[in-house]
């Protein structure tokens, strides 16, 4: 209990990197959305209840007068489907812990603490409370752009002549860089591109995305385990 608050410090100073990238994807949201009639409220709203960049983009991008309420929150689960496999992943840091603190700290997962948080736990030293203040952080910085980007948005009209909306591709570049491991993960990552290639141009809307991910995991599951070769070569009696 008495090392909650260093882990949550821990956790934003791991984020602040990421954090200032998804400041900057998040004004551009603030943008679309300005210009969309979004008020201050509904995007404070937004963040709170959803707090989901790609899903943000995606209401917003269907956000009308008459609004398409079924097909929104279609919309949004499939986006978030992905959140499963996210979940499941951290499985080993939530575990012994109550439902109640999983799903407090889970609403808070983004990509971007999710990543950094794996990458901490493959040192040993990641924890939920270092998940959930990068996760304090990011949501912190997140409505931070997205409020700044919606109370000036009348004055940037096109945001792609200032690359703001390239932000949003070169964070997860960058957290896919750091996510490597080495040849291990070619072929899960070449199956995840080629099934979301695949699906973005066969099915509609973002299905790509739960595609991707569920191949690249079921792709990885069934990849032969570097670890059991180790066990095997060190078995192996010497003369």
């Amino acid at each position: 209990m008495k090392h909650r608050k260093p882990e949550m410090i821990r956790g934003a100073r791991a984020n602040v990197p990421v954090a200032a990238s998804a400041m900057a994807y998040g004004s551009v949201l603030g943008v679309l959305a300005a210009q969309k009639g979004l008020n201050w409220l509904d995007m404070m709203y937004m963040n709170s209840a959803v707090f989901a960049g790609a899903a943000q983009f995606v209401m917003v991008d269907m956000w009308s007068n008459h609004m398409p309420i079924f097909e929104m929150t279609l919309a949004v689960l499939v986006i978030n489907l992905r959140y499963l496999l996210i979940g499941a992943s951290l499985d080993p840091l939530f575990s012994g812990r109550g439902l109640l603190h999983k799903m407090g700290m889970m609403h808070l997962v983004a990509d971007e603490n999710w990543a950094v948080t794996m990458s901490e736990q493959r040192n040993g030293s990641a924890t939920t409370w270092f998940l959930f203040g990068g996760g304090v952080f990011l949501y912190l910085a997140w409505s931070s752009g997205t409020l700044i980007g919606l109370l000036g948005g009348g004055f940037i009209t096109r945001p792609e002549e200032y690359a703001l909306d390239f932000a949003f591709t070169a964070v997860f570049t960058a957290l896919a860089v750091g996510l490597w491991r080495g040849k291990s993960d070619i072929l899960p990552w070449v199956v995840a591109g080629a099934a979301a290639l695949l699906a973005h141009k066969f099915l509609p809307g973002k299905w790509y995305i739960v595609a991707g991910g569920l191949a690249g995991a079921v792709s990885a599951m069934l990849s032969p385990c570097e670890t059991d070769e180790v066990e095997e070569v060190e078995d192996v009696p010497s003369y």
